[in-house]
């Protein structure tokens, strides 16, 4: 990710090689000018005037820059700003599927699109929840607007309120500036809670509290500010037996449920295996430069499969195919996959000695945490996965 440090003069001070790429010129000919040719009134200079972060879109150059203060070890305050290509998402939530089941779960999805109740998915562990959540979202009138996700199983009671609402500058030690929290930024538009069962009780009624008025404050602040987000969940777990068991408040519960959703498990649509095979090799040869094939002895052998870890597990296994295969055609002795075990427990491990492509797996992130020191999101980017599925596998695996 190209990234450039700017002084409070709004001079270059310092910038990696991936920004030195993206300029053009020679390196020397940057360190110690102008930031901008707009100084005085550029968007550096800004941040320094308040100190607040800043996330800035570039429509014409096709450009998306975000900035925010940081220390150096003399204690001087400095811009970090990113630089990242503009990139417009259109129908990324792809659904794909020609099954009876699928079909059914489809219309299902349209029709909470079209409502404004709040929408809890229902499934297990790999079903593809945040995809239909995202599907949701474009289907709706909401859809000119953010789809902001926040995975409950890594929100812990002290970056709730932090994460959700924002803070104002000196909320806390570490808070050198004012930051917007995610129903802020989600507001007019779509905000999805994923895995809402793993929140901790003692967030659940701070939850309830601006669901019900849609109003929140920021840490640290005395105002009070409105947001209108459609609100969907998902879990792998049964809410109405953790409302008996005292695990979940059964007044959010109510909240949260009003248009339920059951994602079907792949083995709910098997017909549907070769049309997602051909989607997801379609999707990877894409993203690689190439062109994937596969043949009927291998489609066979996915098909024998009863698949526990639903789409996930597919998707983890042609990925390892492809990596095997000759000449990008995928043949029978490039199908392994993963043991037949239930997931329905997150902390349950599986046993690496039986398993070829869970070991491997395990094998290839350990040794990207001892590359990159455990910087969770340096290892994501070279598995090319988001950090969240990042710290679902460390969980799965047993890895710190």
């Amino acid at each position: 990710m190209p990234f450039v440090l700017i002084d409070s003069t709004c001079s270059v001070v310092g910038f990696n090689k991936a920004y030195e790429k993206h300029i053009s010129g020679d390196k020397d000919d940057y360190i110690g000018q102008t930031c901008c040719r707009d100084y005085p009134q550029c968007r550096h200079q800004e941040l320094f005037n308040k100190l607040e972060p800043y996330d800035y879109k570039d429509e014409k150059n096709g450009y998306h820059f975000r900035g925010y203060p940081l220390l150096d070890k003399d204690n001087r305050v400095l811009l970090a700003e990113s630089v990242l290509p503009l990139m417009k998402k259109i129908n990324t939530a792809k659904m794909v599927g020609e099954c009876q089941a699928f079909i059914q779960y489809r219309n299902q999805l349209l029709k909470a699109a079209e409502s404004s109740a709040p929408v809890c998915l229902y499934g297990e562990t790999g079903t593809g929840k945040e995809l239909a959540a995202e599907f949701i979202h474009q289907h709706s009138n909401r859809t000119g607007n953010e789809f902001v996700i926040v995975d409950c199983t890594v929100l812990s009671e002290e970056l709730f309120e932090s994460e959700l609402y924002g803070h104002e500058k000196g909320a806390f030690t570490g808070a050198v500036s004012g930051r917007k929290g995610l129903f802020e930024t989600a507001d007019k538009g779509t905000l999805f809670l994923d895995e809402i069962g793993e929140l901790p009780l003692s967030q659940q009624p701070k939850l309830l509290r601006v669901l019900e008025s849609g109003q929140f404050r920021r840490v640290g602040s005395a105002k009070t500010l409105t947001t209108d987000v459609r609100i969907i969940t998902a879990t792998h777990r049964n809410l109405a037996e953790m409302v008996k068991q005292g695990k979940f408040r059964q007044d959010l519960f109510y909240r949260l449920s009003v248009f339920p959703v059951e994602v079907p498990p792949l083995r709910q649509r098997m017909k549907d295996i070769p049309i997602l095979v051909r989607f997801l090799l379609d999707s990877l040869g894409k993203r690689e430069g190439v062109s994937y094939s596969i043949d009927n002895s291998a489609l066979r052998k996915l098909l024998q499969h009863s698949w526990p870890g639903n789409i996930r597990e597919l998707k983890n296994c042609l990925h390892l195919a492809a990596s095997l295969s000759t000449d990008h055609h995928i043949t029978v002795d490039d199908i392994l996959y993963m043991q037949e075990v239930p997931l329905e427990d997150d902390e349950d491990m599986l046993d690496l000695s039986d398993n070829p492509l869970q070991k491997m797996e395990y094998d290839v992130i350990k040794e990207l945490i001892e590359k990159y020191q455990g910087k969770r999101k340096l290892i994501a980017e070279e598995l090319n996965i988001s950090e969240r599925t990042l710290y679902r596998k460390l969980k799965r695996l047993e890895l710190n």
